[in-house]
């Protein structure tokens, strides 16, 4: 009867403790929730996909990028880096992390790239925008403001239309910018879209102030990364570094096919598709 008192008594203290720590997380109000939502699609070479992680992973180290951390109201960010490609395929590679000093941000970047990333097949955009919405309400903190940052070298062409997932993203209030990649070093494809700058800015990105910021060489990646996520961040002017790729606000969208990634795919040869 004395052991089980004490078992009793032991079970209540942890529980308390478990309820304390959520409560005190749900409590910590950070500046901006940033999901890092990165395309791992067949399309992207073996070493396209290390130019990703690394160049995030650089970026996030950036002084510039800690310093607008900083300079927020609270001086803290939380973060995740998430990669997808198909709609069955979105993994968390480092789930939500609270950054307030270069120390967190070192420890970020280090975790990002201390494994290989995998590949996948097809490209869902509308999927990985759904699952990281879902990663706000299960983040546990209360944000100023909360982004989706996409990048991906192909439009949407599995799972429900991309625009509906962006709205229902940004009815519920969150920001999502684009980084398009208009590189032609990986693996060419029928799928390819010529003007994926144009797709990303008319059925992608979404939300007051949204942005994107295109990728014409994969030697202009980190900088993109970095000149980005000092953006969204709301920290103090990026300073232009050489080779820098334009910001496009994108505030008014023409018309524009938001199915063309749907119609190549259903056009195209079903069993040679890479995308």
């Amino acid at each position: 009867m004395v052991v089980s008192s004490v078992l009793w008594r032991m079970i209540l203290a942890s529980a308390c403790v478990g309820v304390a720590a959520s409560a005190a997380r749900a409590d910590q109000t950070v500046d901006v929730e940033l999901v890092l939502a990165v395309d791992v699609s067949l399309s992207m070479s073996p070493d396209e996909l290390e130019i990703q992680r690394h160049g995030y992973a650089a970026a996030m180290a950036d002084k510039q990028v800690i310093d607008a951390i900083l300079d927020g109201a609270n001086g803290r960010i939380a973060v995740t880096y998430i990669e997808w490609a198909g709609v069955h395929t979105q993994r968390i590679i480092v789930p939500w992390t609270i950054i307030s000093s270069k120390a967190d941000a070192d420890a970020f970047s280090a975790k990002l790239t201390s494994e290989v990333p995998q590949s996948a097949r097809r490209t869902s955009i509308s999927s990985g925008i759904l699952f990281a919405t879902d990663l706000f309400a299960e983040s546990g903190l209360h944000a100023v403001k909360r982004v989706i940052d996409v990048s991906g070298d192909g439009p949407n062409n599995e799972g429900g239309p991309v625009t509906e997932a962006r709205d229902k993203a940004v009815a519920l209030g969150i920001i999502i910018n684009g980084l398009p990649l208009m590189t032609n070093d990986g693996y060419i494809s029928a799928y390819d879209l010529k003007d994926l700058d144009k797709y990303y800015a008319n059925c992608v990105v979404g939300g007051p102030g949204s942005f994107m910021v295109p990728v014409n060489d994969w030697e202009q990646f980190p900088e993109a990364v970095r000149r980005k996520l000092v953006q969204e961040l709301a920290g103090p002017p990026v300073q232009p570094r050489p080779t820098v790729p334009a910001v496009v606000k994108v505030d008014t969208k023409p018309a524009y096919n938001c199915l063309v990634g749907e119609q190549m795919w259903g056009d195209g040869p079903w069993n040679l598709n890479t995308k």
